[in-house]
């Protein structure tokens, strides 16, 4: 996921004061009992250096590193779900930080505040004048767009859901899904109040549904999944008998809260940047618009947002994920391994400050966040030590590298390297997976207003809001109802 340029200049957090528990959080750590992984910056430099695809010749397409498993809208539904989750803008590079001090500015739960803000009374600017549809708006050729204001700047409950022109497309789409919702009976004849209530309400469950079901599915598999949502039973009395009654109860081995949820390091700085590995170094949005990059010197064109969005680059949604009406060819994200895509490599001076090498950074903010390698944490999860990656299995790094590290490396490179090694690039490995998984789900039970915490054997009923089938809802589904270009 491209990295977005958010950086702040407080020691740990210090001058940021929550404000409200409802619309913050705080980072902690999963595994807090292991030592820090603290190896060199010039190792880490060494290693990034070894993070990159080389530079791609001109009429060359190098399939070999396509993931055909994952469409490439997954890379971005995940920087997507990203910034509905966390937004650290106080943490710095170049120092030790402490993950208890710094605050999540994001509330750890997917309920969408990086789309409704803080709802209709206290952010109104992101509404119509009934308070119950989310604005939509034009460019100037009068293609559909976010609400921006005079400078361009889109109106939204995070700004950073208009880093690049994909994630706000995405974002158009939940502003457009939730519109309909409302639109739809019963809902439209409730008051006002109510009917942006359970509109919402509508729109995050199926969203978390799809977070679970379409999106980490593919990332971990299902017996993951069904491995930390276990179905359970009850009895009660019914009459001259007692009925058994089906229910899920979350088990979560490794991330472990007591009243509230946190955000854990090792997630949001380790596993979960597994993404940046899935982008391409170009992508098609339509017939017109192809082979544009992520980012370009100008005045050639490329996706970066924080803009009106260009004439002519609607997206045709099916080049980004599956919809069986279509017959476009699906563009696949690349294999998550420990290659970022070359045109990502190196980050314009516009977007980031100071470090420029994407994988530099993502490894530099691990130390300084103290992350334990990801052996450390393979072995703290009991994984088979045949299963644990060391020494020629993290080959080709060179000698003097691994020499350097010992029989430990980095976190992110960590599941990096075990998606590459155990999965062939097509999924998370074990350590990766699981955290993903645990702290994905474990959020999604934590948060008293989900599906899962207030009715967990809800589903997706066929025919509504977007549903084909009971308990069948995914991204594709959503952007469908939602009337977007399909193509």
């Amino acid at each position: 996921m491209p990295l977005h340029p958010f950086h702040g200049i407080e020691p740990r957090g210090l001058m940021a004061v929550l404000r409200s528990p409802l619309f913050e959080g705080r980072f902690g750590r999963m595994f807090r009992n292991l030592p820090p992984f603290l190896p060199s910056n010039e190792a880490l430099d060494a290693l990034a250096r070894q993070m990159v695809e080389p530079e791609p010749q001109p009429g060359q397409d190098d399939t070999t590193g396509d993931n055909p498993d994952i469409p490439a809208g997954f890379t971005y539904f995940g920087q997507f779900v990203d910034h509905d989750l966390t937004f650290d803008p106080t943490s710095q590079l170049q120092r030790d930080n402490d993950p208890e001090a710094l605050v999540d500015f994001r509330t750890p739960r997917f309920d969408l505040d990086s789309v409704y803000g803080r709802g209709p009374d206290d952010q109104p600017f992101l509404y119509g004048d009934d308070g119950v549809h989310l604005l939509i708006g034009k460019n100037k050729v009068g293609e559909e767009d976010l609400p921006r204001n005079g400078k361009g700047r889109a109106l939204l409950g995070d700004a950073r859901n208009d880093e690049n022109l994909i994630v706000s497309g995405l974002a158009l789409g939940l502003l457009k899904y939730h519109n309909r919702v409302v639109d739809t009976p019963p809902l439209a004849t409730l008051p006002a109040e109510k009917r942006f209530d359970e509109g919402r309400r509508i729109v995050r469950w199926h969203y978390q549904w799809a977070v679970v079901h379409d999106f980490l599915s593919r990332l971990v598999g299902n017996e993951v999944i069904e491995n930390i949502l276990r179905p359970v039973s009850f009895k009660v009395p019914a009459g001259p008998e007692a009925k058994a009654i089906n229910t899920l109860q979350v088990v979560l081995k490794f991330f472990h809260f007591s009243k509230r949820a946190f955000m854990p390091v090792e997630f949001s700085v380790g596993a979960y940047r597994f993404g940046h590995s899935m982008v391409r170094g170009e992508y098609e949005l339509n017939d017109q618009v192809v082979d544009i990059p992520i980012f370009a010197k100008p005045p050639e064109e490329d996706l970066r947002g924080f803009r009106e969005r260009p004439p002519g680059h609607v997206i045709q949604w099916a080049r980004f994920f599956k919809f069986v009406e279509s017959r476009l060819d699906i563009q696949p994200s690349r294999k998550i391994d420990t290659k970022l895509a070359f045109g990502l490599s190196i980050l314009p001076e516009a977007v980031a400050k100071e470090i420029h090498a994407l994988a530099e950074r993502d490894l530099k903010r691990g130390k300084a966040l103290g992350l334990p390698s990801g052996q450390a944490i393979a072995r703290a999860m009991g994984i088979p030590e045949d299963l644990i990656l060391r020494g020629a299995r993290l080959r080709p790094l060179p000698d003097k590298l691994l020499e350097a590290f010992g029989e430990d490396t980095p976190l992110f490179f960590y599941v990096l390297k075990e998606a590459e090694v155990l999965s062939q690039g097509r999924k998370l490995g074990p350590v990766g997976g699981r955290i993903v998984a645990e702290v994905l789900i474990g959020l999604l039970s934590a948060d008293p207003a989900s599906y899962l915490a207030i009715q967990p054997t809800w589903r997706p009923k066929a025919g509504e809001f977007g549903a084909p089938r009971d308990g069948e809802f995914t991204v594709a589904d959503l952007l469908r109802f939602a009337r977007v270009t399909i193509g």
